[in-house]
């Protein structure tokens, strides 16, 4: 595989609206293959992720979504719903075995809801990177209403969802002008 920084970062985009060229299970499985390898604090590895795909699916999701973002999500053949564990801590064990990990973070709350916050974050981002270096693209988003997502793709369980991501083959024709960006001068010091 030869990955560009073009293909990562200069020439991508966030896509509005998608082909109806299908993304396939072995295509998912490899994205999250390959993203999984990506590092996050103590490998605590809290993001877990669902594959949003059949027309059910969808249409649960879709009533989750603001307005803005219904057309979007209904062109993707794929959305990503990104969500941390709050109890990621649980697989410490086995993710983290050379130290007693888990007891960094059991009956911490705080402590664990802002790793498992900032860790899913880490792989959501790993997960834009992972789908643009195999040629898909991504429209990440967070215009949605968390407690009916939750409630539709979580319940029963510690997930909590951080944001979402449609995934497939942008349309160039629904892209917007890109947006500029900050100056390393405005954004960034060296001390």
């Amino acid at each position: 595989m030869n990955i560009t920084t073009e293909q990562l970062f200069d020439t991508a985009r966030t896509h509005n609206g998608f082909t109806a060229e299908p993304v396939s299970e072995a295509r998912l499985r490899q994205l999250y293959e390959l993203m999984k390898w990506a590092p996050t604090s103590a490998n605590s590895s809290p993001a877990r992720i669902v594959f949003v795909t059949s027309p059910e699916a969808r249409a649960k999701l879709l009533e989750c979504v603001s307005p803005g973002n219904v057309d979007k999500t209904r062109s993707a053949p794929v959305t990503a719903i990104i969500g941390m564990d709050l109890a990621f801590y649980d697989k410490l064990p086995a993710l983290f075995p050379h130290a007693d990990a888990r007891s960094w973070f059991l009956g911490k709350k705080e402590f664990a809801d802002t790793t498992a916050f900032r860790n899913s974050s880490l792989q959501g981002a790993y997960l834009i990177l992972a789908a643009r270096a195999l040629g898909l693209d991504c429209g990440p988003m967070s215009g949605f209403d968390h407690g009916k997502i939750d409630a539709a793709f979580w319940a029963g369980t510690e997930v909590k969802t951080n944001f979402i991501c449609n995934i497939g083959h942008g349309d160039p024709a629904k892209l917007f002008t890109r947006s500029p960006r900050l100056s390393f001068d405005e954004a960034c010091r060296i001390v």
